[in-house]
């Protein structure tokens, strides 16, 4: 059973969980080209560096999801504009440590970021994840947080949960976006 990013659910609104996320840290590769092939391009960077190519060759956990997000749109990179095919794909580290609890990666390609704790909504669906599917899933979220007066305070990351083995329709994915209630 791979462990999963902790997260405390506020409250759930229809199909919108509020929920609370703890401060954590991501290994974090950017690349370019399809959203949809973004996250093989940087899985083998990810998994080298959780698999002890790091200063410590040390061995971390695989966690989930898998996160991706358009690197521009999130100020991540600057080349290029939102929707120019920069993705960032990350893996979540495992435990509550800080940013310097964890090992330096040996390949350059691969960054450590720590993210302070915040609130965030997500949705859910099960089935393929394609770049279409995940667009019409954050507008459908943008929409219910406008109709709950929830502001926006992020961009919206995209979310993996499984493996590609697991059958299509068992597959969890969400859209989560940074907000605030108040």
């Amino acid at each position: 059973m791979t462990a999963q990013q902790p997260y405390d659910v506020l409250r759930t609104i229809g199909d919108v969980e509020l929920r609370h996320y703890p401060v954590s840290v991501l290994a974090q590769v950017q690349v370019r080209g399809a959203a949809e092939k973004a996250g093989n391009q940087a899985f083998r960077s990810l998994v080298r560096y959780i698999g002890g190519k790091n200063q410590r060759q040390e061995s971390l956990a695989m966690t989930a999801p898998v996160l991706q997000e358009d690197a521009a749109e999130a100020g991540l990179t600057e080349v290029g504009a939102p929707g120019s095919d920069s993705w960032s794909v990350s893996f979540v580290l495992p435990g509550d440590g800080k940013l310097a609890d964890y090992p330096v990666p040996n390949d350059s390609a691969v960054q450590l970021v720590e993210i302070p704790a915040h609130d965030a909504a997500a949705i859910r669906w099960s089935g393929r994840w394609s770049h279409a599917t995940v667009l019409s899933k954050t507008e459908e979220l943008e929409a219910a947080l406008h109709r709950l007066g929830w502001r926006v305070t992020g961009p919206p990351r995209w979310a993996r949960y499984d493996p590609p083995w697991k059958p299509t329709f068992l597959r969890r994915n969400e859209v989560i976006l940074p907000v605030d209630t108040e």
